[in-house]
């Protein structure tokens, strides 16, 4: 959850829309997938 509070979009729920929502959470959980590969290989 602490990796997700980098990304102040996330912080502070903006969007109305659930989905839009959701579609940020998962970019988010993305670049931190794709940062944390890029460290060990």
């Amino acid at each position: 959850m602490a990796w997700l509070h980098a990304f102040r979009r996330l912080r502070i729920r903006y969007e109305k829309r659930a989905d839009i929502h959701l579609g940020f959470l998962n970019l988010a959980c993305a670049v931190i997938a794709w940062r944390f590969v890029q460290r060990f290989c």
